[in-house]
C-alpha cells in the first residue's frame, strides 16, 4: 500500500507563524505549499529562504492547497485573523487558527466550517507544549486515583484562555464551573499586579491568580511568569512549575502520634516518611530550545488533530464544543476581571541562576538545592 500523499499546508503570518512553518517542515506527513502575508520584504525574503512561494492574497492562492495555519492576530487582538480564515475556508481549504479568537467569531467559524464542509480547529497551543502534556497525563492518572480537593492556578492574562483548556485537558471535564468576582482592594493597598478570584472547576475548588497587566505595544512579553498549577488529593499536589516545565509531585506529608500525642518518627506505619519530600519530573531547556524545538513540536501535534479531523470528515461545529466551552469560560473570567491595567515597562533584564545561587569559590557551577 503506498503511503498517503503529505498534507500540502499554507502558513499565514511570519512573527509566530514562523514556528508553524518549521513545525510542518519538520513533520512527517505535512509539506510546506507557501507563505502567506501582507507583503512585507521580511516576509518575501523569509518564503524565498525556505524555498517556497510567498502569496499576499487569498485570490492568488493556486489549487491544491490542503490546510492553512493562521498565525494572524483575530480582532480581539486588533488583526484580520477571522476574516482570513474564513476567505480560506471559501477556498476549500482546512484551517488550524492561534488563539485568542473572540466567542462569537470561534462560534462563526465553526459554523462557517460547516456551511463549507471543511475542518477549522482553534489552537490554543500550549496544551500541547511537551511538559504541560506530562503534567496534564499525569493529572489524568492522579484522579483517576484520588479526588481533588482543590486547584491553585496562576497564569499573565494574555495566556488565561489556554489555562482554562489545560484545566479542562487536566481535569478530564470542566463541568461544572461558576466563579466569584474578584474581592475589591481596600483602600491604601497600592499598586497590584495580581487579580485573584475563587469558583469551582470541574467540580473542584478553584484560586486563580491572574497577572492583570498588559503592554498594548507588545502583548507578548512582560509576563512576570507564566502558567503555574498545582492540583491536589488526598495523596499530594502535582504542580508544574512553567509552561516550559519542571512538573513536580510532592507526597502528602503526614505524621502519626502516639498514645502521648507525640509525632511517630520511626517503626510500624512510619514509610510513608521514606518518601521524597518533591520530585522533579522532566527537565527543562533553553528558552532557544523553546523556540527551535519545545514550540514546533507542541504545533505539529496541533496539526495532527486537524489532520485526523479531515481523515474522518467530522462536523467540524459538533466536534467544537469543547472548544466553545473553553472560550466561554476564559469570556467569564475575562469579564468578572474587568479590562487589564495598561503597562509600558522597561525591557526586563533576566537573571542566570548563577546570579541567584552563586557558586563557591573553586566550584563549576552553582550550589545545589536540595528539593
Amino acid at each position: 500500500m503506498s503511503e498517503p500523499r503529505p498534507l500540502r499546508v499554507l502558513v499565514c503570518g511570519t512573527n509566530f507563524g514562523r514556528f508553524y512553518a518549521e513545525a510542518v517542515r519538520r513533520r512527517p506527513g505535512y509539506t510546506l505549499a507557501g507563505i502567506l502575508s501582507r507583503g512585507s520584504a521580511a516576509s518575501r525574503a523569509y518564503a524565498e529562504s525556505l524555498g517556497v512561494p510567498f502569496h499576499s492574497d487569498v485570490g492568488d492562492l493556486p489549487d491544491g492547497i490542503d490546510a492553512a495555519c493562521v498565525a494572524v492576530s483575530s480582532s480581539i487582538s486588533g488583526g484580520q485573523g477571522t476574516e482570513l480564515a474564513r476567505a480560506l475556508m471559501d477556498r476549500g481549504i482546512h484551517v488550524l487558527q492561534e488563539h485568542p479568537v473572540h466567542l462569537t467569531e470561534l462560534t462563526g467559524n465553526l459554523t462557517h466550517a460547516r456551511r463549507r464542509g471543511v475542518q477549522y480547529r482553534l489552537n490554543t497551543h500550549y496544551p500541547h507544549v511537551a511538559p504541560v502534556r506530562a503534567f496534564v497525563d499525569a493529572a489524568r492518572r492522579l484522579l483517576a486515583r484520588q479526588r481533588p480537593l482543590f486547584v491553585d492556578a496562576a497564569t499573565p492574562v494574555h495566556l488565561m484562555h489556554p489555562l482554562v483548556d489545560i484545566l479542562g485537558r487536566a481535569m478530564g471535564t470542566l463541568r461544572p464551573w461558576r466563579f466569584a468576582d474578584p474581592a475589591p482592594l481596600p483602600p491604601g493597598t497600592g499598586p497590584q499586579p495580581f487579580r485573584s478570584l475563587q469558583g469551582v472547576f470541574a467540580g473542584a475548588p478553584l484560586t486563580l491568580r491572574v497577572h492583570h497587566q498588559l503592554d498594548p505595544s507588545d502583548r507578548d512579553n512582560h509576563a512576570l511568569h507564566w502558567h503555574r498549577i498545582s492540583l491536589g488529593t488526598e495523596g499530594g499536589v502535582l504542580t508544574l512549575a512553567d509552561t516550559h516545565g519542571p512538573v513536580l509531585w510532592s507526597p502528602r506529608l503526614h505524621i502519626g502520634r502516639d498514645a502521648d500525642r507525640r509525632f511517630v518518627l520511626d517503626g510500624t506505619g512510619t514509610g510513608s516518611l521514606g518518601l521524597g519530600t518533591t520530585a522533579v519530573i522532566g527537565n527543562t531547556g533553553t528558552f532557544r530550545t523553546v523556540f527551535s524545538d519545545v514550540w514546533p513540536e507542541a504545533i505539529g501535534t496541533a496539526l495532527d488533530g486537524l489532520r485526523e479531523a479531515v481523515a474522518q470528515g467530522a462536523d467540524a461545529l459538533r466536534d467544537g464544543q469543547y472548544e466553545l466551552a473553553v472560550c466561554r469560560i476564559w469570556t467569564d473570567l475575562a469579564a468578572r476581571l474587568g479590562p487589564p491595567e495598561i503597562v509600558r515597562p522597561a525591557i526586563p533584564r533576566p537573571l542566570a541562576v548563577s546570579d541567584v545561587f552563586p557558586a563557591p569559590a573553586g566550584a563549576a557551577g552553582p550550589v545545589p538545592v536540595p528539593v
